[in-house]
C-alpha cells in the first residue's frame, strides 16, 4: 500500500510515498513489518517478508520456494499433499512409503482405489484375478495353489481329480470326516475311481 498515514508506527519514519503494511489499524514501514511480525519459514528458517507469499500449514509457514516435497522436493503449491511424521509428501511419495503394494505386480495401491485382501496381501482388484481364466476372483469362492488363486471351476478343470466312471470331481470328503476313512459307502468307492 501506498501511504496516507503519516509515519510508520515502530520507527517513526515518514511513509510518504513509501510501501508499508498495516496491521491493528497501525501502520508500519515494510522493514519494520518484516522484522516485527514476519513469520520464519520452516524450511530456510529466513523470514517471509510481507511482498512474498506466505504459505502456511497447521501453524508452519515456508516461502512458496521452499513448500516442497520432503522426499522428491517437488514443488507443492497448489498441489495436493500429505503430512506424515511433520514431514509434507507430495501424493505421489506418500503413496509410494505408506500406501499398501499389491501383491501381484508390486505397484503402489493409490488411496481411494479398490483393493482386495486375501492371506494378509493386498492385491489391486484387477490384478485379484484367476490364474487360467483371468477372470476377477472378487468375493467368489477360490483355491490356491502354488501361491496362485483359481476359481473353483478352474482349479476343477486343471487339478481336481475326476471319477473315471461319471467324470464328476471328487470331492475330498475323506479330508473333512477328520480320519474317518471308512466313512465311504461300497456305492461311493465303487463308482468313483479316480484316474
Amino acid at each position: 500500500m501506498t501511504s496516507n498515514h503519516t509515519d510508520c508506527h515502530y520507527c517513526l519514519q515518514s511513509l510518504r510515498g513509501r510501501k508499508y503494511a498495516l496491521r491493528e489499524e497501525n501502520a508500519y514501514c515494510v522493514r519494520c513489518y518484516d522484522n516485527l511480525f514476519a513469520n520464519s519459514c520452516e524450511e530456510c528458517k529466513q523470514p517471509i517478508e510481507c511482498d512474498s507469499k506466505d504459505l502456511a500449514y497447521k501453524g508452519r509457514h515456508w516461502h512458496e520456494v521452499c513448500f516442497k516435497c520432503a522426499k522428491c522436493n517437488r514443488s507443492l503449491v497448489e498441489k495436493p499433499f500429505a503430512a506424515k511424521d511433520e514431514l509434507l509428501l507430495c501424493t505421489g511419495c506418500y503413496s509410494d512409503e505408506y500406501s499398501s503394494k499389491c501383491f501381484h505386480c508390486q505397484r503402489t495401491i493409490m488411496p481411494g482405489s479398490r483393493k482386495m485382501e486375501f492371506k494378509g496381501s493386498s492385491w489391486h482388484e484387477s490384478c485379484f484375478v484367476c490364474q487360467h481364466c483371468r477372470q476377477p476372483l472378487g468375493t467368489k469362492p477360490l483355491i490356491t495353489k502354488d501361491n496362485e488363486n483359481y476359481c473353483v471351476p478352474c482349479y476343477e478343470k486343471q487339478f481336481a481329480h475326476h471319477c473315471y466312471s461319471c467324470k464328476k470331481v471328487i470331492k475330498h470328503t475323506l479330508e473333512k470326516l477328520n480320519g474317518m476313512r471308512n466313512a465311504l459307502t461300497a456305492q461311493n468307492a465303487v463308482s468313483h475311481w479316480q484316474t
